[in-house]
């Protein structure tokens, strides 16, 4: 008899990373991401001070950051989601360490991922660390957008644990499975632009330089209008004291949202193109769905501009962007975990 309960409390755990990551964008693009000055608790408490009197003794603690209560709920709702993902994977990985010991007797009813789980565990607790940064270093854009990416890799290693627990080898015609298997280096370079992307992507709004190009396709009406490149990207940029707001001159922003555009275009190009390919080798399902999500991805980058960066639309991007990675990784999945169907006589 096969146990799935790790398998549903992987799948569980993916969906919550969805709702954190999604919470994160929100309380990052909604400019909340000081809405509590301290950390874990806010301005004191468990919750957010929202009485006359607690508002006024946070006031009078923090007089540098008073209390903005439509920031101080999106902060710690976004934390709490944070901190039961952390309790799930834990739970994940005290069932990986049950399940090996009961290897070692032949008691265990499915193998289930052991160096993975306890990596993942790892990883959010790393994530935790961020958030805390995110906080004490007032928006470090180097740990924003890393804090951004690790939510990413949660979600992401969450998704592929629950895909090698339910995933199983598929035997395919030989030709498709041919054609398919020749896609594999495209498709892991398709997965290495779309993290690279979603990279560019949160330096971009760690730099609050999402609206730096305010017009489309063009960029101040220039196809190459003046960027500082070297200052757009310089690792090297001090700690502190407050980039709320962000802290680069025009140029410096501008070469960031460029980047970001160019880095649009070539992700755009290799998942379109490996989308075709799929189809042609016989998968349309995939194909079709790679396609709509870059299409529905590229619609929400474009909209963002134009519309000058409504909250909702802004959102969907980060959440989209996560949709993506998740189907060049599970397509990746896929293509490995088939086997060539053996002919009858």
């Amino acid at each position: 008899m096969k146990n799935d309960k790790p398998l549903k409390l992987a799948l569980a755990g993916t969906a919550l990373a969805v709702v954190v990551v999604v919470l994160g964008a929100f309380t990052r693009l909604a400019d909340a991401g000081l809405g509590c000055p301290d950390w874990p608790g806010c301005y004191g408490h468990l919750l957010w001070p929202n009485e006359a009197q607690e508002i006024a003794a946070a006031n009078q603690a923090f007089p540098d950051a008073p209390v903005e209560t439509d920031k101080t709920w999106p902060e710690m709702v976004h934390r709490y989601f944070a901190g039961g993902l952390l309790l799930l994977v834990g739970a994940l990985t005290v069932m990986a360490w049950r399940n090996r010991s009961r290897l070692e007797t032949g008691e265990a009813l499915q193998r289930m991922p052991f160096k993975q789980t306890n990596i993942l565990l790892g990883l959010i607790i790393l994530q935790a660390a961020f958030g805390m940064w995110t906080v004490t270093l007032k928006l470090w854009p180097q740990v924003v957008t890393a804090h951004l990416l690790g939510g990413m890799a949660t979600l992401s290693m969450l998704w592929m644990l629950a895909m090698r627990l339910a995933t199983e080898v598929k035997p395919v015609p030989a030709a498709e499975y041919l054609a398919l298997q020749r896609l594999r280096p495209l498709a892991i370079i398709a997965v290495v632009a779309v993290v690279l992307q979603i990279t560019l992507g949160g330096w971009t709004s760690s730099n609050y330089a999402a609206l730096a190009c305010p017009d489309f396709p063009t960029c101040h009406g220039e196809w190459l209008p003046s960027a500082d490149f070297a200052s757009g990207f310089n690792m090297a940029q001090q700690i502190g004291p407050n980039y709320l707001g962000g802290a680069l001159e025009n140029d410096a922003r501008t070469a960031i949202h460029l980047a970001h555009r160019i880095g649009a275009i070539v992700v755009t190009l290799l998942v379109a193109w490996l989308a075709l390919l799929t189809w042609r080798a016989g998968s349309p399902r995939w194909a079709i769905g790679m396609a709509g999500l870059l299409a529905v991805q590229v619609a929400l980058g474009i909209a963002n501009v134009v519309l000058f960066l409504p909250l909702p639309v802004a959102v969907a991007h980060n959440a989209m962007a996560a949709m993506l990675l998740l189907g060049v990784l599970s397509f990746n999945y896929r293509i490995r975990k088939l086997a060539p169907a053996t002919q009858r006589p």
